[in-house]
C-alpha cells in the first residue's frame, strides 16, 4: 500500500505513477481470443460444445444447452423470504431509476417551417453477459436487464458459464424477476461470438453488455461494430475522501469492499489529517483478517492500494479527477459534500455525505453500477436505458421550407465538389 503526500517534493511523480498504472490483465490475449472469435464464426454450435468441455468442464448436448423458465422461476419460489425481499427491493428501486431514464421523442418545426424530430426505439435483441465462480453476482443480473426492459427491448438473452454444469441458484432466481427470454449454458468469449454472430442456436443480438473476465472484455473490444457493446471494463476501483470525524474502521469497510472483489481492484483514499491516514493504515489491517476474502483484499491493497494526505479535502478534487474512478465516496458532512460534488468533473458515480456507502449503490440504491473503470470516466458513462436504445432522427419539408434552405445546400454540395447532390436540391427548387 503507497503513502503519498501532496507536500511531498516527490509526490507529483509518485501520483503520476499512480494515474498511468494499469491493472487490467498483464497477459495478452488478444490472439486467443481472436481465433476463438473466428471458429465460432465458422463452427458455430460445434466450437461452443467444444470450449464448453474445454473450460467448464460438461457436455452440452448431454446436460442441456438452456436453463428454462421453470428453472429460473422455481428458483426464485425457492428464495428465503429475506433474500427475496432485497431482490424485490432492488428490482423495484431500479426499474423506476432506469424509468425516469427514458428520453423523450422530438417532433417540432423550425423557424424555417421544416419539420424535425427523432423518435427513440428499443434494440430488437439485447444479449447479457453473466460471469460464473467468483463473480456470480445476482446484483449484476438485474442491473443489466432491468435496463433492458425498460427500454423496450423485445429480446433479451442471457448467456453464463455453469462450470460442471452447476447453477448459481440465486442469479436464475435475479433472471426470472429480470424477465429474461433466453438462458444458454455457455461463457467466456465464445459466449460473446455467439451472441455476436449467431449459431444455428442461438439467435444473433443487436448489443451485448454485462461484466467477464479479460477474454471477455477482449471478445466485447473486438467484436464492436459488429453489436453494440456497452463498455470495456477492468477491475473495480474506488476512491474516498474522508476527513478525521469519521470511524476509521467505518472507512476501512467501504475501502474493502472494492479491494474484495479481485487482486487488480484498487481502494484509495485521501484525507486532510496525517493522524487520520495512519489510524486507517492501521484499521485496514484490522480489517482485512476478519473477512473471508482477506486473501483478495490483502493482495489487491498491498499492491494497488493507497493513502494520500492533502492540504485541505478541496485538494483532492482535482487529483480525483484526474484518477477518474468507477466509485468516488465523499464521506464528509453533507453541506461539504455537496460543495466538493459541484467540483467533481470525472467519475463513473460519487456517494455524498457520511451515511452513503457505495455498497448501497452496488444493490439497492437504483443507479446502475455498471460503470467506467481504469479512468474511462473521463468519456463514458454507467449503463442506462439509452445502452439499449437506438434513436433515428427525421425531416419533412414542404415548398416554402426548401426553398429557404434549399439554396445553401446547392451551394455546399458545389463547393464540395457533389454536383449529385446539388442536383437532387436544384431539381426541387427549379419545380418551386
Amino acid at each position: 500500500m503507497r503513502r503519498l503526500d501532496a507536500s511531498d517534493p516527490a509526490f507529483a511523480a509518485d501520483f503520476d505513477a499512480l494515474v498511468n498504472d494499469r491493472r487490467e490483465s498483464a497477459s495478452d490475449v488478444s490472439a486467443d481470443v481472436a481465433a476463438i472469435i473466428a471458429r465460432v464464426k465458422v463452427e458455430g454450435d460445434a466450437a461452443l460444445a467444444d470450449y464448453t468441455a474445454k473450460f467448464d468442464r460438461f457436455d452440452l448436448d448431454t446436460r442441456g444447452w438452456r436453463i428454462s423458465r421453470e428453472e429460473c422461476a422455481a428458483a426464485y419460489e425457492a428464495l428465503a423470504p429475506e433474500l427475496r425481499y432485497a431482490l424485490t427491493l432492488a428490482a423495484e428501486r431500479i426499474r423506476a431509476y432506469h424509468a425516469a431514464q427514458l428520453p423523450e421523442d422530438r417532433d417540432y418545426r423550425d423557424a424555417a417551417g421544416a419539420r424535425l424530430g427523432a423518435r427513440w426505439r428499443g434494440v430488437d435483441a439485447a444479449g447479457v453477459y453473466v460471469p460464473g465462480g467468483r463473480a456470480a453476482y445476482p446484483s449484476s443480473v438485474l442491473m443489466n436487464i432491468i435496463p433492458a426492459k425498460v427500454a423496450g427491448v423485445e429480446r433479451i438473452v442471457m448467456v453464463t458459464p455453469t462450470p460442471g454444469g452447476e447453477t448459481n441458484a440465486v442469479v436464475m432466481a435475479a433472471a426470472h424477476m429480470g424477465g429474461v427470454d433466453e438462458i444458454w449454458r455457455v461463457g467466456g468469449a465464445h459466449a460473446i461470438a455467439a451472441l455476436a454472430y449467431g449459431t444455428d442456436r442461438i439467435a444473433p443480438v443487436d448489443v451485448v453488455t454485462g461484466p467477464g473476465n479479460a477474454w471477455v472484455a477482449e471478445a466485447k473490444r473486438q467484436l464492436y461494430g459488429v453489436v453494440g457493446i456497452d463498455m470495456v471494463a477492468g477491475p473495480s476501483e474506488i476512491v474516498v475522501v474522508a476527513d478525521s470525524a469519521n470511524d476509521p474502521h467505518v472507512i476501512a469497510a467501504d475501502l474493502m469492499s472494492q479491494s474484495e472483489h479481485d487482486p487488480t481492484s484498487q481502494s484509495i483514499l485521501f484525507t486532510d489529517d496525517a493522524g487520520f491516514a495512519d489510524a486507517m493504515a492501521a484499521a485496514v489491517e484490522a480489517v482485512i483478517p476478519t473477512l473471508s476474502t482477506a486473501e483478495t483484499m490483502r493482495a489487491s491493497w498491498g499492491d494497488n492500494g493507497a493513502i494520500i494526505t492533502v492540504p485541505r479535502l478541496a485538494d483532492a478534487i482535482p487529483l480525483c479527477d484526474r484518477l477518474a474512478p468507477e466509485h468516488l465516496e465523499l464521506a464528509v458532512d453533507m453541506d461539504e459534500a455537496e460543495t466538493l460534488f459541484a467540483k467533481v468533473r470525472h467519475a463513473g458515480s460519487v456517494f455524498l455525505g457520511r451515511q452513503t456507502p457505495e455498497a448501497i449503490g452496488d444493490y439497492v440504491a437504483g443507479p446502475n453500477h455498471v460503470l467506467p473503470t481504469g479512468r474511462r470516466a473521463r468519456f463514458s458513462s454507467g449503463l442506462s436505458v439509452t445502452d439499449f436504445m437506438k434513436r433515428t432522427s427525421f425531416l419533412a419539408l414542404d415548398a416554402a421550407s426548401l426553398a429557404v434552405i434549399g439554396p445553401a445546400a446547392v451551394t455546399l454540395a458545389e463547393a464540395e465538389g457533389l454536383p449529385a447532390h446539388a442536383l437532387s436540391v436544384q431539381n426541387r427548387l427549379q419545380s418551386l
